[in-house]
């Protein structure tokens, strides 16, 4: 598979509480330009969401975020997801991720994290809080000395920050929830936001 950082400028970042809206929710990004779709293992709808996206919308390359277990990778696995992705690591949960032989983004938000990750020949990772962690300016001060690695910023990044991390040369692409407002999701208004999904493809 192509590196996740290199599928879409953005990765929706997705929280869903009811699997039946994941096929719908799933065709409207695809359909804006964004096919890559992290669906967060942070409710009990997940698994299934990802198992109905991988199996109905083949277009999609959904993957598993919030990976935060062993346990976890496993589930993620299961369903059917085609990456991984965690807020943290340590050193089993990185060994399940590098052992399930799916494309993962371990999360960082310190150098030391950056580099370990690198000593044990990893190098695309997610950067995450991204805003809380330093921002734009924390990441092009990496770019210097940590060459190597390549990053997805996730957390409070919006359509208005996104181009300043997108323009960085280290940033593959980044993970975001704007392009799913609270209330589109309860009206299951999906050309919102397939429209809100083809503005977020033309970052790049």
């Amino acid at each position: 598979m192509t590196s996740v950082l290199d599928l879409a400028p953005v990765v929706p970042v997705v929280v869903l509480d009811d699997a039946a809206d994941a096929v719908p929710l799933a065709r409207a990004l695809v359909a804006g330009g964004l096919p890559a779709i992290e669906v967060t293992l942070r409710t009990p709808a997940a698994l299934d969401a990802i198992r109905a996206i991988a199996e109905e919308v083949p277009q999609a390359v959904v993957g598993a975020g919030t990976v935060v277990s062993a346990a976890g990778v496993a589930d993620a696995v299961a369903a059917g997801a085609r990456f991984l992705v965690s807020p943290g690591w340590t050193g089993g949960l990185l060994d399940a991720m590098t052992a399930s032989g799916l494309p993962f983004l371990p999360g960082v938000a310190t150098a030391s994290e950056v580099v370990a990750l690198l000593e044990r020949g990893i190098g695309e990772m997610k950067f995450f809080p991204a805003e809380a962690a330093g921002g734009t300016a924390y990441l092009k001060s990496l770019a210097g000395p940590l060459p190597g690695a390549r990053f997805c910023p996730t957390g409070g990044i919006s359509l208005a920050s996104a181009p300043a991390y997108l323009a960085l040369p280290n940033v593959g692409c980044v993970g975001g929830t704007w392009m799913l407002p609270p209330d589109a999701l309860a009206a299951r208004d999906w050309g919102r936001v397939e429209a809100l999904a083809r503005e977020a493809a033309g970052l790049r």
